[in-house]
């Protein structure tokens, strides 16, 4: 006598534990050391130097100067943070020396963008703007003297300039007089601002 098959579709407690299943299967196989698990598995031979182009390694957040809010290592407008490549990865110097890496040595340094900063503070540029601007305050913070005591006797151009300043101020447009950035929390919320360059992606225009 033939078994019956059941009937309807799935219970929905399977379909959501095959879906769970095939992204922690997905996320394994692709994430940072995912290529280095199978190779240790023996799926695969050992990873080659090659395969850091492809992000089998794990980088360090830099260290940030309390004081500047930027890197200690900052130079130049670039630091540098260690790197470790993913375990089972071998890599052969000039010399053909090889270096069998187990996740736990730093391989390389990786450059990341920092910016130049000279004691000038966000915080209180805005807070002189807000509270003395009317008095060209934060003008003088920011090393613009003349300004500054133009601001103060004309009461803040009858208070449009104060108003104005302190937009651009708050917008990072007016920033320090030599030309450095404000010194900003590094986790904190910055303002970028966006421009247009010859290394900016301009995607064509399609008219109907």
């Amino acid at each position: 006598m033939a078994a019956a098959w059941p009937s309807g579709p799935p219970a929905p407690e399977a379909v959501a534990a095959q879906l769970l299943g095939v992204l922690w299967f997905v996320s394994v196989t692709t994430g940072p050391w995912g290529a280095a698990a199978i190779a240790a598995a023996g799926g695969e031979e050992t990873l080659k130097c090659e395969d850091l182009k492809l992000g089998q390694y794990i980088c360090k957040d830099p260290k940030i100067n309390d004081a500047t809010q930027e890197p200690v290592n900052c130079t130049n407008y670039t630091a540098h943070v260690p790197c470790f490549p993913a375990p089972n990865v071998t890599c052969k110097d000039f010399s053909g020396n090889e270096t069998h890496f187990t996740g736990n040595e730093v391989g390389f340094l990786k450059p990341i963008s920092c910016r130049n900063v000279n004691g000038y503070s966000y915080k209180v540029a805005v807070a002189l703007s807000l509270f003395l601007g009317w008095l060209g305050a934060d003008r003088f913070y920011l090393g613009y003297p003349a300004l500054g005591l133009l601001k103060f006797c004309t009461v803040g151009f009858c208070g449009i300039g104060s108003l104005i300043d302190f937009i651009l101020i708050s917008m990072q447009i007016v920033g320090p007089s030599d030309g450095s950035s404000y010194i900003i929390d590094y986790y904190g919320t910055r303002l970028t601002r966006l421009s247009i360059t010859n290394e900016t992606f301009r995607k064509t225009q399609l008219y109907p």
